[in-house]
């Protein structure tokens, strides 16, 4: 019996960790665009992936801390983020090319949804293939509609005028990397 309630202390403690990695990755990610733009070449898209650099510091850790997959498949996962965030982001623009000649704070809710899924669903897609990743698909529809649904807070962001901090990027983060965490606990408990 205090093995459970010791168990669940740390695994409250882990996520209260985990989202305090998510809300500093959060503020780091839109100041790290200002650096990268010092530093000449590369293609757009690599760029981009290095925005997301604190991030996917966070979900290797998240990975090697709650699965039981090897330091490579933690590695394979950081690397996933990285394309996910690309993929976020292009998915975002393109969906607000696409709605162009609707309201400015619509676009913005539907290209954060677009871009919110477009993450998610990609990290829940390559995080599971991991050797230790669960092939659950409930295990991840959590993470999926965080992802999604915190999206939508690019509108807020933009509303707002937020250049160089963001509501999106802390919420969003924070709460993605404890959905990945429950989704891996819940396949190493299983």
């Amino acid at each position: 019996m205090t093995q459970a309630i010791a168990s669940q202390d740390t695994s409250r403690n882990g996520l209260l960790a985990i989202a305090g990695g998510g809300v500093l990755s959060g503020v780091l990610t839109p100041l790290l665009p200002q650096l990268i733009d010092r530093i000449g070449g590369g293609p757009g898209d690599l760029r981009i992936a290095l925005v997301a650099v604190p991030f996917a510091v966070l979900v290797f850790m998240v990975v090697r801390s709650f699965s039981a997959n090897p330091r490579w498949a933690a590695l394979l996962a950081a690397i996933v983020t990285m394309v996910a965030f690309v993929c976020a982001v292009n998915a975002a623009i393109f969906i607000d090319g696409q709605a162009n000649g609707a309201d400015k704070m619509m676009r913005n809710i539907l290209a954060g949804l677009a871009g919110g899924f477009t993450g998610s669903a990609i990290m829940a897609l390559g995080i599971g293939l991991l050797p230790a990743g669960p092939r659950d698909v409930v295990a991840w529809l959590q993470m999926l509609v965080t992802g999604t649904l915190a999206g939508a807070l690019l509108a807020l962001d933009n509303a707002l005028g937020l250049d160089q901090t963001s509501v999106l990027y802390p919420v969003w983060q924070a709460g993605v990397a404890i959905r990945l965490a429950m989704a891996l606990h819940r396949r190493r408990r299983a």
